[in-house]
């Protein structure tokens, strides 16, 4: 008898690529945009959020149900309209600490 996997919703990894210059338009919207990432973190619809420190691009681990959700989600981003552009890419591994069983303390 063959074991199976629990039906997981697919997790896609999205590349942004940031504005050469922040202008203040661009920097007045990143409290809304930090606290809109820390809502769907939240909400499991984030998987990982990063900058790079040059800070021209960023990589979203966003779990959807296709690349067409994602990108839904992508266009929600309060600083959108500023990104140059984005690679979206489905993921067939994605391994963190932080998707592992938290290690046993027998303290």
């Amino acid at each position: 008898m063959a074991l199976s996997a629990p039906a997981l919703m697919p997790k896609f990894v999205v590349t942004l690529l940031l504005p050469d210059a922040f202008d203040e338009d661009f920097i007045a919207l990143i409290p809304r945009h930090r606290a809109f990432i820390n809502q769907l973190i939240e909400e499991n619809v984030i998987d990982s959020y990063a900058i790079s420190a040059d800070r021209t691009r960023g990589w979203v681990t966003i779990n959807g149900l296709n690349e067409a959700t994602v990108r839904a989600v992508i266009e929600q981003f309060p600083l959108y309209r500023f990104l140059r552009s984005i690679e979206v890419d489905e993921l067939f591994v994605f391994d963190s600490v932080a998707s592992r069983f938290p290690r046993i303390s027998l303290n």
